[in-house]
């Protein structure tokens, strides 16, 4: 969809009022269920001072001196062990508070503009950050991590997960799971631009990394039909004013490689405005979240990521995949 400047009547003519605020619980949906698997994973078992530290309740050495004080509790019984194996089926509580005993947690995450994609930084806000330090239960667990990248400036749907099969599987190419991006750029797109994206684009090297041929990927200027609900209402507040023609468009790929959506279209002369990230594989960012709002996958959300993976492997994730 193509849009001019000035003048409203010259926009890309989406009016589609932004959806604002947290839902509720009951909206959310139930976090998944704690175990996924073969056969027998419901019988795994973990040490007690292992799942506090785990749920972020503090160090391994804190919470073995907390558990001798007393402050754990098994299903009705104080527990002073630290070393006391812990199945799903138990009921723990630390502190008078019930703790959790998933083995993986999923979160939906609204990626602001101006936050890092990463899991620290002395400088400058982190995804996780937003994790910890907001909401009405800031998310304490140990060894989560975002699932690919979302560059400093892009924002939408970043899946935020402590289970590095699950991400390693979305995020390989040999997967072609498909990564729908809303990208506002400058000028108007043509027909021949479409067909160098479906056929596999020239992509010229950035940072680092080195020129390539993208995989096939689908360019679209019909933009209201399945996201509607996720556009910005105005297109033309992310239009500086001496740009006088740009265009709406959807972008799909199978692959993140560094800034790869604006290097796609920096081959064709244009420049992405604004980016964001709409859907991955069969998850779509929620309209209910704002940007820098979160919330756990429902049970449904997390199923169909995972039959998404299918068989997988272990392996390290892409960490240069920026869009």
């Amino acid at each position: 969809m193509t849009g001019k400047k000035p003048g409203p009547a010259a926009g890309a003519g989406l009016q589609v009022p932004r959806m604002m605020g947290r839902h509720s619980p009951a909206q959310a949906g139930k976090k998944p269920s704690a175990q996924r698997g073969g056969a027998g994973a419901a019988h795994t078992s973990v040490r007690l001072d292992r799942l506090l530290a785990r749920e972020g309740l503090g160090s391994r050495s804190e919470v073995k001196k907390a558990v001798r004080a007393g402050k754990a509790v098994v299903n009705g019984i104080p527990e002073r062990d630290p070393g006391r194996q812990v199945f799903p089926s138990d009921e723990v509580f630390f502190d008078g508070k019930k703790v959790g005993q998933e083995t993986f947690v999923y979160y939906m995450l609204h990626k602001p503009a101006g936050v890092l994609t990463a899991t620290r930084d002395r400088h400058a806000q982190t995804v996780l950050d937003l994790l910890r330090e907001t909401g009405p239960a800031p998310v304490l667990r140990q060894g989560l991590f975002p699932v690919g990248r979302l560059d400093r400036d892009t924002e939408g749907l970043l899946l935020i997960t402590d289970d590095g099969q699950l991400a390693h599987a979305l995020l390989s190419p040999k997967k072609h799971v498909d990564k729908t991006y809303y990208a506002l750029v400058t000028g108007r797109v043509t027909e021949e631009e479409i067909r160098r994206f479906s056929e596999g684009i020239r992509v010229p090297g950035e940072g680092g990394d080195e020129a390539f041929t993208a995989m096939p990927a689908k360019l679209q200027t019909d933009t209201a039909a399945a996201f509607a609900d996720l556009l910005p209402a105005d297109p033309g507040q992310f239009v500086p004013g001496k740009i006088t023609e740009y265009t709406q468009t959807l972008v799909t790929i199978q692959e993140g490689r560094f800034h790869q959506v604006r290097r796609m279209f920096s081959a064709t002369g244009k420049k992405v405005l604004y980016l964001k990230r709409l859907s991955m594989g069969p998850l779509r960012l929620d309209p209910g979240l704002a940007p820098g709002e979160y919330r756990p996958l429902t049970n449904k959300e997390t199923e169909l990521l995972i039959a998404l993976a299918g068989s997988r492997s272990g392996g390290v994730l892409n960490e240069k995949e920026s869009l």
